[in-house]
């Protein structure tokens, strides 16, 4: 092995050396395709949603003669609308192509961005806001299911990684965005710098939009997408299909999904383990507000949470690159969240150190490990394709929409700073998400027993029947392993798949 394969080994995929000179060009060219232009649209999704923030606090508020809880209202639309058509909207894309369902979604929320620009009163922000959110719904989703549907476990967890950072950028850069237009076009033609700001917005959008279409290379059973040869599409999928990921359209989109949501336990305990995971990091929203009260300077309450922020990016970089490197999703679910439990506990104790407190809030980023969680539930439903998208699509939902009024409830401002009710019950929920997860890798392991055992005696009763009427395979004896087994069952199931295709 090379110095340079020693490099990517431990910086990249893992098991890039094991892999094909014709594999790892098919992976570049994905990366190109999934992972590049997926970060593109998740960096624009956040920063059309976050620049309602911006134009607030630069001139939407005087004109549009917001004196109440406008904002709010606005943020609220925005989240119903949001959290409603997650679902769906990712359950569509089992069914829609992928490039063509986002590409109609990037640029309804594109046009609803255009919009916000023209808005005469608050109102009509309500109604814009929740048509945004409508049609970024599915978006976040439907990319961590498509990633799935193409990546193996040595090379997903540090791609949702990567993405899911995208869209902080997106975030951090609004800020920028709307100082540099703001400084540049106000007033230009007659128009508020704030709207420009949304005209701005939806003009970068729209070129996103256009690369979804004509660069996301759909799933790997329909995929025409044109730069991948006939040669790499049919190794696609027999790669998709050897690691025993289901195929759209292998189980019914109807009723029948619901059952088998209800009757298992793996949609139960991913996303209420999401779901309390992602209410128990909510404590660094209130870094800054802390630092003003114990009297840190203007710049200071500005630097020091950055510095925060940069913990939490290398951290989530960490536990996905290393995720893969090792091949263990629980270790680096457990890990970071039981990490979780020293921060969580300062602040809920909240002692009088101060140098404690800073501590608690700068290292309360480390238990983020949202893109580990992600893979592994990609990982745990593998073998049923509607399922994984129906699952994933209502963790985020959720999550989303518990993370709308929970910090009301338990974040009263005024309990400031210290938060006796929040602080103690984030700490609370780092605990109870620490059971979940435990109970999630003890039905795994369990669930991984059975099937082995299941897959085995299959493998040999199938071996058995074609040697016993002399249909072939002579050559493997009975003791067979379960991979060359498979091997042979999953060759089969290509060939009815395309010979399905073709006919």
């Amino acid at each position: 092995m090379t110095f340079w394969q020693k490099i990517k080994l431990y910086i990249w995929d893992s098991d890039a050396h094991l892999k094909s000179r014709f594999e790892r060009r098919l992976l570049r060219k994905l990366d190109f395709g999934i992972l590049v232009i997926g970060c593109l649209g998740f960096f624009m999704r956040y920063l059309d949603s976050a620049n309602l923030a911006n134009a607030y606090v630069s001139g939407m508020k005087e004109d549009l003669l917001m004196n109440g809880n406008q904002y709010t209202y606005m943020g609220t639309f925005y989240t119903i609308g949001y959290a409603l058509f997650q679902i769906p909207g990712t359950l569509a894309v089992t069914r829609v192509r992928p490039s063509l369902y986002l590409f109609v979604n990037e640029i309804g929320w594109g046009i609803f961005t255009f919009a916000q620009a023209g808005a005469k009163t608050y109102n009509q922000m309500y109604a814009f806001r929740f048509m945004v959110g409508v049609f970024e719904a599915s978006f976040f989703p439907s990319i961590l299911y498509l990633m799935g549907s193409w990546y193996n476990k040595h090379e997903l967890a540090k791609r949702i990684a990567i993405f899911h950072l995208s869209g902080s950028l997106g975030t951090s850069f609004g800020g920028y965005l709307q100082a540099a237009v703001y400084t540049t076009l106000n007033g230009v033609h007659g128009i508020a710098g704030w709207r420009w700001l949304f005209i701005v917005c939806g003009c970068m959008t729209t070129p996103c939009a256009i690369g979804l279409l004509l660069v996301l290379p759909d799933l790997p059973s329909n995929t025409r997408v044109w730069y991948l040869s006939q040669e790499e599409r049919k190794f696609a999928l027999e790669r998709s299909i050897s690691l025993g990921k289901s195929q759209p359209g292998e189980k019914k989109l109807n009723w029948t999904l619901i059952k088998r949501m209800l009757l298992t336990w793996k949609w139960y305990g991913l996303v209420l383990g999401y779901v309390v995971y992602g209410s128990s990091c909510q404590n660094t929203s209130y870094f800054a507000i802390w630092m003003k009260s114990a009297g840190y300077s203007v710049v200071e309450r500005n630097v020091i949470p950055s510095c925060s922020y940069l913990i939490s990016a290398l951290c989530i970089f960490i536990w996905g690159f290393g995720s893969d490197l090792t091949g263990s999703r629980f270790a680096f679910v457990f890990g970071p969240l039981f990490y979780g439990l020293l921060p969580t506990g300062i602040l809920a104790f909240w002692p009088k150190n101060k140098n404690l407190i800073l501590f608690a809030f700068m290292t309360g980023g480390v238990q983020l490990m949202t893109a580990v969680f992600y893979t592994w539930a990609n990982e745990l439903l593998a073998d049923d394709n509607e399922l994984r998208a129906l699952t994933i699509s209502s963790m985020n939902g959720l999550q989303y929409s518990v993370a709308a009024w929970l910090p009301i409830v338990i974040f009263p401002q005024t309990m400031a700073p210290t938060f006796r009710r929040g602080f103690p019950g984030t700490f609370g929920l780092v605990i109870a998400g620490l059971i979940i997860i435990f109970g999630i890798k003890l039905l795994a392991d369990r669930d991984e027993r059975r099937a082995t055992s299941l897959r085995n005696s299959t493998a040999r009763n199938f071996f058995r029947e074609r040697v016993s009427s002399g249909r072939g395979i002579m050559s493997l004896s009975l003791d067979s392993t379960y991979e060359n087994a498979m091997t042979t069952v999953n060759s089969m199931k290509l060939s009815g798949l395309e010979s399905g295709e073709s006919a």
